[in-house]
């Protein structure tokens, strides 16, 4: 073989005279019929392009020249020489080429399903996917990876310097009661056990801080059995640290600096000092505890505004929970988002199609009012809100061509609709940028101040919402430790030590001060309903060793994957994924999940109870 002295795209006007050997695999053909074939080779590198000469090379290496197709891989040996016909703008290698007098073809291709040109028309992702191999010779996917390489070296180097320990915890984990749903894998050697995936490794970066590691980190595979989506994966990677004896403002502080390094050597941007903005603040002006800030359409608390119009459905919701505090999720509520320019945009369809919408995250619905060039209210509940039209017009600063947005229910279920609709109305006024767009906006920001407990739809259970290791603040803490589990409006109040980082409005990290007293951890489980005996049986090692000295700490995990999205403007995760699975879960190229064999099932105690369904 023609070993490689150089890559395809590293050549330039400087290598003129050099003789050089190039591998890759053929990009293009083109013959001329004059005895002339030109070839652009490529590798991960770039492209350059080959001239076969007729008339100055052997009469069997010209042949071979000839039958050259796409995707054949070849080594060639040649001369450098300048361009002839003018130079390739577009290409690195665009001023010189390779004049061949050598040729050995190391593997003829089969007829690829489509070709890796960027330049092509792909086919859909099912394809692309089943042949994973030909998809990631694209040049795009691979400066993806290239970007994703990148980035890892970049935060192995920020952490490293700040004084981090790079540490592998088990794949094989036990199963723990954390969220999601998990994978789990039969144990051969203990008979009915069984082992769980870890959606993160929580528990042993505790375990590290405990150990005296003091500082971790870990780029760690996760694993979460949900459905796949546009920006997850049921297997994905995490930048996974912990820190000891410090708090929350000193884990803020090195993160932010993290993401300045990140975004300073990725993409070459300083990022100005990051928002804060509490849980509470975001939920009442977004909806939403992940918001987007590039854009306006903010939401705004009228009830008491709508408590003196003649809306009966207003009335209604304001009645639901009146004695409740203010922010309880079981009050009543009337808000509004004013949407500018609404009234030319936004046609009665489209308004008609935010009633639906609305009901579908539980609301009773959407009423909508546009105001007239005479700044009068026009459809839907207008004339309900005469009475109230001037204080309506300025608190939301209202002027003609807006549209107003209206919904009524408990604070809960009014929040997330509002929350949900604001985004779908940002889309069809157009004002949402693209992913990734060049120099940003990039707007960060530390959301703070969550509640620890939330209630479950479906079962009506308290759960965390980050998870069942998070510390309250400071200052709730003896007030979480003293409040009665039935005590729902104090628990409902209580506040946790959690922060999460947002970026244009998708969280792209989220952690915790984590809790270091096992007090506080016993009355965390006893809340979430585990008795003392079933917090033991799952937990016992982390109740035990938090029994053993533990310092106070706390972390955070960006998802590595979601990182390299907003760098290479994708808002699909499997792009920036080697081989990622379908939105079923499958892995079409390696055809997984795929079924195990009797033998296999009876070595590890197990029995299939799936039958197949009748044809």
């Amino acid at each position: 073989m023609l070993v490689r002295t150089h890559t395809c795209g590293q050549l330039r006007e400087s290598d003129v005279g050099a003789t050089v050997r190039l591998n890759g695999w053929v990009n293009s053909y083109r013959g001329h019929g004059t005895g002339l074939v030109f070839i652009d080779l490529r590798d991960r590198y770039g492209l350059t392009q080959l001239v076969f000469d007729g008339e100055d090379l052997p009469g069997d290496v010209m042949e071979t020249a000839d039958h050259l197709r796409n995707e054949d891989v070849v080594a060639v040996e040649g001369t450098v020489r300048v361009r002839t016909g003018g130079e390739n703008p577009k290409l690195p290698t665009g001023k010189i080429e390779i004049e061949v007098s050598r040729l050995e073809v190391l593997n003829k291709t089969a007829n690829p399903p489509f070709l890796p040109d960027d330049l092509a028309k792909l086919p859909n992702e099912e394809l692309r996917l089943t042949h994973r191999y030909i998809d990631l010779r694209r040049p795009k996917m691979q400066k993806i990876m290239q970007a994703r390489h990148r980035l890892a070296k970049v935060t192995r180097d920020y952490f490293h310097e700040n004084g981090f320990l790079e540490v592998d915890t088990p794949i094989l984990y036990k199963s723990t009661p954390e969220g999601a749903r998990e994978f789990l894998v039969p144990s051969r050697n203990v008979p009915g056990g069984w082992y769980a995936l870890p959606q993160s490794p929580q528990l042993f970066k505790q375990i590290l801080m405990i150990a005296g590691c003091d500082r971790y980190i870990q780029l760690c595979r996760c694993f979460r059995d949900e459905d796949p989506r546009a920006d997850r994966q049921a297997e994905f990677t995490q930048v996974d640290l912990e820190m000891s004896f410090v708090r929350r403002e000193q884990v803020m502080e090195m993160m932010e600096g993290y993401i300045r390094r990140l975004w300073r050597e990725m993409a070459g941007i300083d990022i100005p000092a990051m928002s804060r903005m509490t849980y509470r603040d975001a939920m009442e002006r977004f909806g939403i505890d992940r918001p987007d800030t590039r854009y306006g359409l903010e939401i705004a608390d009228i009830s008491e505004i709508a408590s003196r119009s003649e809306v009966a459905f207003f009335k209604d919701a304001l009645a639901r929970g009146a004695e409740r505090p203010r922010f309880n999720s079981k009050r009543g509520v009337v808000k509004a988002i004013r949407v500018p320019g609404g009234a030319e945009k936004l046609t009665r369809k489209i308004t008609d199609g935010y009633n639906e919408f609305a009901r579908s995250f539980g609301a009773g619905g959407c009423a909508v009012v546009k105001v007239n060039a005479q700044g009068q209210f026009e459809t839907g509940v207008a004339k309900f809100l005469e009475g109230v039209r001037g204080d309506l017009t300025a608190a939301l600063g209202l002027t003609p061509g807006d549209t107003v947005l209206f919904v009524a229910d408990e604070y809960a279920v009014c929040t997330k609709a509002l929350g949900e609709l604001r985004q779908k109305v940002a889309r069809d006024m157009g004002v949402v940028p693209p992913p990734g767009a060049e120099g940003g906006p990039w707007n960060f920001l530390f959301v703070v101040d969550f509640p620890m407990f939330e209630r479950n739809k479906e079962t009506g259970r308290w759960v965390a919402m980050h998870h069942p290791f998070t510390a309250p603040r400071d200052d709730q803490a003896q007030t979480f430790v003293e409040a009665s589990v039935d005590d729902e409006v104090t628990i409902e109040s209580i506040v946790s030590a959690g922060y999460d980082i947002v970026l244009n409005g998708q969280e792209i990290a989220g952690g915790s001060i984590r809790i270091h007293d096992p007090k506080v951890q016993s009355k965390v489980f006893q809340l979430l309903g585990l008795t003392p005996q079933q917090a033991r049986e799952k937990f016992s090692f982390l109740l035990e060793a938090l029994s053993f000295g533990a310092p106070p700490h706390g972390g955070i995990a960006f998802g590595l994957d979601r990182l390299v999205m907003n760098f290479v403007g994708t808002d699909n995760i499997r792009d920036v994924i080697a081989f990622p699975k379908t939105q079923t879960g499958a892995d079409l190229m390696t055809r997984a999940p795929s079924a195990a064999t009797d033998e296999q099932l009876r070595e590890v105690h197990v029995r299939s109870t799936w039958t197949p369904p009748a044809t």
